[in-house]
């Protein structure tokens, strides 16, 4: 089963931690999201043609929603699934939707 972010002792609004089980994949996408990032603030610099730029910054969005979509991904796996388990599922999915509309 997918490893929980909720422990028995976070208390509300307290920081809740996980272990990623594929964090060097996802820190390898972040590095490379950021160098694309890094990209387009020179082509900015360099005054280059705005479809250009435009199109660049819609291929790191699309990259960024790769990686919070695997994040989800995990979450429901994980947190959610085990909160429901345990009878806690309104509260999970209640923040899992919260989360869900954070990210459309």
């Amino acid at each position: 089963m997918a490893e929980c972010c909720h422990s028995e002792d976070s208390a509300p609004g307290s920081d809740k931690r996980v272990e990623q089980p594929d964090k060097s994949a996802l820190l390898a996408r972040l590095a490379r999201i950021e160098g694309q990032v890094r990209g387009v603030a020179r082509m900015v610099e360099e005054d280059r043609y705005c479809v250009d730029i435009l199109t660049q910054l819609a291929a790191a969005r699309a990259a960024l929603n790769g990686v919070a979509m695997q994040l989800l991904t995990h979450h429901a796996h994980g947190c959610v699934q085990q909160a429901i388990q345990s009878g806690e599922g309104e509260a999970a999915l209640d923040e899992l939707m919260a989360t869900v509309k954070k990210l459309l």
